[in-house]
């Protein structure tokens, strides 16, 4: 099973967010700390903040943090919100999918998958929080968090 690049995107978001739950956070300093494109990353932000994930506060001294507690982000809800599907196979359009057995074994698979995910939340990957954020790099100064 392979995960798009968005929803790659929208997990580090989140684990770059928790890391530093005391501070407003710049897309670019994001973007940076993983060393990403600043446009995907302001695609992702703006997704997650739609979606209730993440909160923006504009003006000079604004930036973006996590819209609720690391515990209440469950991990298998982000990603069947950030993915477009699990077909992990077209059987759609496949003239022997009704008698196929590959079909429900591949729809097993999948939730069984999605089951997983499901028992974890942020707060569980952020379990060596100062870990990630010295991963991530220095933290950016108020000054030049304002100004990306």
């Amino acid at each position: 099973m392979r995960l798009t690049l968005f929803t790659d995107y929208s997990i580090r978001v989140l684990l770059y967010l928790g890391a530093r739950p005391d501070r407003l956070c710049s897309i670019a300093e994001v973007a940076r700390g993983y060393g990403v494109s600043q446009n995907h990353m302001m695609k992702v932000v703006n997704e997650l903040v739609r979606s209730g994930y993440v909160e923006s506060v504009r003006g000079r001294f604004g930036g973006i943090r996590l819209a609720r507690a690391p515990e209440e982000i469950n991990i298998g809800t982000v990603i069947r919100h950030t993915e477009d599907g699990f077909d992990l196979l077209d059987c759609g359009n496949c003239v022997i999918a009704p008698a196929c057995g590959l079909t429900g074994v591949l729809k097993e698979a999948v939730g069984a998958f999605l089951k997983v995910l499901d028992a974890y939340s942020l707060a569980d990957l952020l379990q060596r929080r100062t870990d990630i954020a010295q991963l991530l790099g220095p933290v950016a100064p108020a000054s030049a968090v304002a100004k990306a």
